[in-house]
């Protein structure tokens, strides 16, 4: 039986990795403001995707304090787009705690019978060692959100990364967890820093070499990892070259493991409400 872990490591190099687990000791178990959380869980190996899975990929901007925010209409959007296109799976950047959960109950009044699951994890301010804060005083961070309820047994793994700007008071994070498709289809979304390349360079090789290590096939990734399109050499350095992947034009990306193929990609309009479209990509079994 093949193993179908697709542990991507090759994408870090050897200085890196020193320089990771100097920084965290540990691999894909992660911090917040609460201390450890669980590392992500894992799939049977040899698991072949029966179904198409369809991802929406979205950064809202609505944190109530960057240029973009748009008075938070950019969740009304969202969920003009969740009722429209009714995808199984969306990832969020930029957004409050809140709004995941509330775009958790549109996914579910879009999709009867769905028994949907959502996981968010925020991202760490440097300053005060707690949760990076919206305008509303919610945790502001990266969200997921599944039509599938997630695995028993297996909750969502998040962290902050051990790479960061020390000029930047908001530390990135990301978060993933594994949902009940057929098989099991793990799912992880980020938003990588902006403000420095080596540094958004090297959160992108965590991500791969490290979280999605830790992981098993098949698995899908929506995130905004700010390093262009991957007509780019940045992006094509950091994403694993057995994976398949869609862009916005920009810095959304939609990755997944070889048992996909892309078989659809297009741009949504948000009208103004995020300075980033939608992305909705359909993955289909290879």
């Amino acid at each position: 039986m093949v193993d179908r872990s697709y542990r991507w490591l090759r994408v870090a190099s050897a200085g890196f990795l020193i320089a990771a687990l100097a920084g965290c000791a540990g691999t894909a178990t992660g911090v917040n403001a609460d201390g450890p959380v669980p590392g992500p869980p894992t799939t049977p190996a040899g698991s072949e995707v029966a179904a198409s899975v369809r991802l929406l990929q979205m950064n809202l901007c609505n944190s109530g304090i960057a240029a973009c925010y748009a008075g938070g209409r950019s969740i009304d959007e969202a969920a003009a787009v969740i009722r429209s296109e009714t995808p199984d799976l969306v990832t969020l950047n930029e957004v409050c705690e809140g709004d995941v959960s509330a775009l958790e109950g549109v996914l579910a009044g879009a999709v009867p019978g769905a028994e949907v699951a959502s996981a968010f994890q925020a991202a760490r301010d440097r300053d005060t060692g707690d949760a990076y804060r919206c305008r509303n005083g919610q945790p502001f961070g990266n969200g997921i959100v599944s039509r599938w309820p997630s695995v028993p047994g297996s909750p969502a793994g998040s962290g902050i990364y051990p790479v960061q700007d020390p000029e930047d008071p908001e530390e990135r994070a990301w978060v993933c967890m594994e949902v009940a498709a057929t098989p099991a289809v793990g799912v992880c979304t980020t938003h990588l820093a902006y403000t420095d390349r080596d540094v958004t360079m090297g959160q992108c090789r965590y991500l791969f070499g490290t979280v999605v290590a830790g992981m098993r096939a098949p698995l899908v990734l929506g995130g905004d990892l700010n390093l262009g399109s991957d007509d780019g050499a940045d992006l094509r350095s950091c994403l694993p070259s057995d994976s398949v992947s869609a862009d916005d034009g920009d810095v959304q990306v939609v990755a997944a493991t070889p048992e996909f193929v892309v078989a659809d990609s297009r741009t949504i309009d948000l009208r103004g409400a995020s300075d980033h479209p939608g992305l909705l990509v359909t993955l289909a079994p290879r």
